[in-house]
């Protein structure tokens, strides 16, 4: 019997074709190294170790949304932004975040029928099969009108990224709390319109971060924003509301490219299931979907040479 999670990824190939040695999603990126350092406020919220305030290692890949790895940077999909923090006794935790504010659906079932809604039919647009999705799963049209109206970054460096999903985090006195986790770019957020974008090439994304590092450090503050009692937490398509607090618990800084990721059989997996003691998941069931299909791509990558 096919699982869901096989589902997940052959309706992903569906909707932007199978390459095989690549991502089912997000297939084009690149790796950066970097340190992150938590602040004393993360401290009083988790005790996770890597919000204890060391300076640790950590690596980066940004990326396009799309499966195809030949897509032209210029394509108007979401940009993702995934944390791999390294600590001390060798251990890691993962932080996955998307340019979307929340996501297209709410359940595993969902997110395969709306992906299989979305394959384009006509001149790389979706057809009645995608409107008459939204026409009965008004939960995805936020997430909808967001990537519609996303407009061509200036740099995977001046993105806003949200991982859209909520996690438990425990303190050290045995408190707790629902968080939300915010990438915000130091350099601030800025756009290009189509005709910039076009002129500066296919691989414009990918050319213009090492140029970028060359020149100085990329920098991002991390952010949770903290639910309220009554705040949807198993729900990705939702958005607390704006007044909710938040926190900034950490920066980034992120210092060169690392090219040598993902060659002769190593495999990088960004999973937001990766957890550690201090942080647990929300009864989101997305996340555990998510890391089955993981799962499945990361065989794929693996059976083909490098």
């Amino acid at each position: 019997m096919t699982t869901l999670a096989e589902e997940a990824v052959a309706a992903i190939n569906e909707r932007f074709g199978r390459y095989d040695g690549y991502r089912a999603a997000h297939a084009k990126g690149t790796f950066c190294r970097g340190t992150f350092t938590a602040t004393p406020e993360a401290a009083g919220l988790t005790r996770a170790p890597h919000m204890q305030g060391e300076r640790l290692p950590v690596t980066v890949r940004f990326s396009n949304g799309s499966g195809n790895p030949h897509a032209p940077d210029t394509a108007l999909d979401a940009r993702g932004m995934a944390t791999k923090f390294h600590l001390a006794d060798e251990g890691h935790t993962d932080i996955v975040a998307i340019t979307l504010p929340c996501f297209f659906a709410r359940t595993p079932e969902d997110f395969v029928a709306f992906t299989r809604a979305s394959k384009p039919v006509l001149a790389g647009q979706p057809g009645p099969r995608f409107a008459l999705y939204l026409a009965t799963h008004r939960e995805a049209w936020r997430a909808t009108a967001a990537a519609l109206g996303f407009k061509a970054p200036e740099s995977y460096a001046t993105c806003a990224y949200n991982a859209i999903h909520a996690f438990r985090w425990m303190g050290v006195d045995g408190s707790e709390r629902a968080v939300r986790y915010e990438w915000v770019p130091v350099a601030g957020q800025r756009s290009l319109s189509r005709t910039e974008a076009r002129n500066r090439g296919r691989q414009y994304l990918q050319e213009e971060l090492p140029e970028r590092l060359a020149r100085e450090p990329v920098r991002f503050t991390l952010r949770v924003q903290i639910a309220d009692p009554g705040d949807p937490t198993h729900d990705a398509t939702s958005v607390w509301p704006e007044h909710r607090t938040r926190v900034v618990v950490g920066t980034l800084e992120l210092t060169e490219v690392d090219p040598g990721r993902e060659r002769h059989g190593d495999v990088v997996v960004f999973d937001p299931t990766n957890l550690i003691d201090g942080i647990e998941l929300s009864d989101d069931p997305l996340p555990r979907l998510r890391s089955q299909a993981y799962s499945i791509s990361v065989e794929r990558r693996s059976d083909v040479p490098s």
